[in-house]
């Protein structure tokens, strides 16, 4: 990931995190995926959450571990993945990624546990924890042509949380 294409964030509460999220709604689509990437408990369901209902997802989004996929009907689909329980790569091919992608956009959870299953057009969300008990630090990172030719209007859309 080069520093061109890296994007630092910065949030002190979970509502933040979730408007932060809810600020990409106007540059995703069909078939975008979104790796998230943190410790247990950094946000990546609140993120999750922002996001969808920011696309008009009215049911509650709910961390998908055990399930391992949940799908949200909004104003796009939204695919909510977690690969925490993943063991093998082929595990993850049987979550049919390639399908999921065809339809809304997909964020998954612990996406780098299985990163050679994943396309090379994505946007990785990376949280981490930040000084304060509710303090979140990103780092976003555009991979391939389609999220990096959208850099520049996802930093002026995220511009609020600018670390």
């Amino acid at each position: 990931m080069s520093s061109a294409s890296e994007i630092r964030l910065r949030t002190a509460a979970p509502t933040q995190t979730r408007a932060l999220a809810a600020a990409l709604v106007a540059l995703v689509d069909d078939g975008d995926l979104l790796m998230l990437v943190g410790d247990l408990g950094a946000g990546k369901t609140a993120f999750t959450q922002g996001l969808a209902a920011a696309l008009g997802v009215t049911e509650p989004v709910t961390s998908p571990t055990f399930t391992l996929a949940n799908r949200y009907e909004g104003r796009l689909v939204v695919n909510h993945l977690d690969a925490y329980r993943i063991e093998a790569i082929e595990e993850a091919q049987d979550l049919a990624l390639i399908e999921l992608l065809e339809d809304g956009v997909t964020l998954i959870e612990w996406g780098d546990v299985i990163l050679p299953a994943l396309p090379e057009d994505r946007l990785d969300v990376r949280i981490t924890f930040g000084t304060g008990d509710d303090d979140r630090e990103f780092v976003l990172g555009a991979v391939g042509p389609r999220w990096t030719a959208r850099v520049d209007a996802l930093r002026d859309a995220l511009g609020e949380w600018a670390a």
